[in-house]
């Protein structure tokens, strides 16, 4: 077995992807905090109880475990920021009003959400707690929208949804766990005919209410479509409204919005409104949010939040490579007058590499297209010429 092979769908992020990574991280952290939201850096390990403390099975599933040597008691990897973020909300700045959270990080997956996935994304997202309305949701859509922009995703597709509507669906249905488990999959694969399969524990208007929700998406005649094959409720009716407006008021140049009612959101915690954002040049979401109320109560602590993430390698894919800056070789003499410049050359910006003893063929590895010259006493900045 060759030691230096990485587990599957792990990879190492070498200095082309990585240079573009660190590059969108700094845009969009800027960015954020344009917009008043304060990093914050949960850590990487915590106990399960507190890690998955307000979600749902698939977060549970998702997540790595391991035994604490110092207390004995389990310790989960996390696979998600948000319910840390909530944790760190609700329970340490336990603030009155508004507080708005970014953060970034590697998150770890059991299992990859695709074939060409890894298994250890670099997320990066926002959260907004304290107000319910949906000025909060628009809030968050928009800065999504303008993260996506800053990294250079151009023609992005929002898809909007929202679960309230399946809530109400299914309200009163008394399914068992399992059973929950797997409506909920169903609707959130579009299989209408297993939704159907399950009309002896549903009942057949409700079974066919509920696998209506798979073939409702598209344009903005989607919202009229569901008022009528839907049953009349007020949460639904409050739900398409609201979907409505969010539509309406988040429209941007270069930003195509459209409807999924059968999209429940990533790990089935979300509590109102869920949307992703995709482009043509990926077949997965480059971006995923919605509102969670109710993940804080497990903390004692019940508040509004929406918010949104997205996989920083996944982005860097898209956008491509960002160029090596060429540097400028520095004679490795000493020299206090060569020390004072390489300094100054540094600081303003420029890269200066120490051009080592005997290692004249890796020049063009250095990534360097100037050198410093010593000429009359002074050290100025050349062309490099070839060797």
């Amino acid at each position: 077995m060759r030691r230096w092979l990485l587990p599957e769908h792990i990879e190492d992020i070498l200095p082309a992807e990585a240079r573009t990574v660190e590059r969108l991280r700094r845009a969009i952290l800027d960015l954020f905090a344009a917009h008043g939201y304060e990093l914050v850096q949960p850590p990487l390990l915590e106990y399960t109880e507190s890690l998955l403390s307000g979600t749902g099975r698939d977060l549970d599933l998702a997540t790595f475990r391991l035994a604490d040597r110092l207390s004995g008691r389990q310790l989960g990897v996390r696979a998600d920021h948000t319910p840390q973020v909530a944790r760190i909300d609700a329970h340490l700045l336990n603030r009155e009003g508004i507080a708005r959270l970014c953060y970034c990080g590697s998150v770890l997956h059991t299992l990859p959400a695709g074939m060409t996935t890894t298994r250890e994304p670099i997320q990066l997202g926002a959260e907004l707690y304290g107000h319910a309305g949906l000025e909060a949701d628009l809030e968050v859509v928009r800065l999504m929208s303008r993260a996506l922009a800053a990294a250079g995703v151009t023609g992005v597709l929002l898809d909007i949804g929202h679960p309230s509507i399946y809530r109400a669906l299914t309200a009163g249905a008394n399914l068992a766990a399992d059973e929950a488990e797997s409506l909920f999959h169903a609707v959130q694969q579009k299989d209408a005919p297993a939704v159907l399969a399950m009309h002896d524990l549903l009942g057949e208007q409700r079974a066919e209410a509920i696998a209506a929700l798979t073939r409702l998406s598209g344009g903005a005649g989607v919202l009229e479509e569901a008022r009528k094959a839907l049953p009349r409720n007020p949460d639904i009716a409050q739900a398409l409204d609201e979907l409505s407006r969010l539509a309406k008021e988040a429209a941007a140049p270069g930003l195509e919005v459209s409807f999924d009612l059968a999209e429940l959101g990533g790990f089935n915690y979300e509590s109102g409104v869920v949307f992703a954002a995709f482009s043509s040049a990926s077949p997965d979401a480059l971006a995923r949010g919605g509102r969670y109320d109710e993940v804080g109560r497990s903390f004692g602590r019940a508040r509004p939040a929406t918010g949104f993430t997205m996989d920083l390698r996944r982005i860097a894919a898209i956008v491509g490579p960002t160029p090596r800056a060429a540097g400028i070789l520095a004679p490795c003499v000493a020299d206090p007058a060569l020390d004072e410049e390489v300094a100054r050359l540094r600081a303003a910006g420029e890269v200066v590499i120490a051009d080592l003893p005997g290692h004249a063929a890796s020049r063009a590895e250095l990534g360097c297209d100037r050198i410093l010259e010593s000429k009359g006493g002074r050290w100025t900045v050349a062309p490099l010429k070839g060797d």
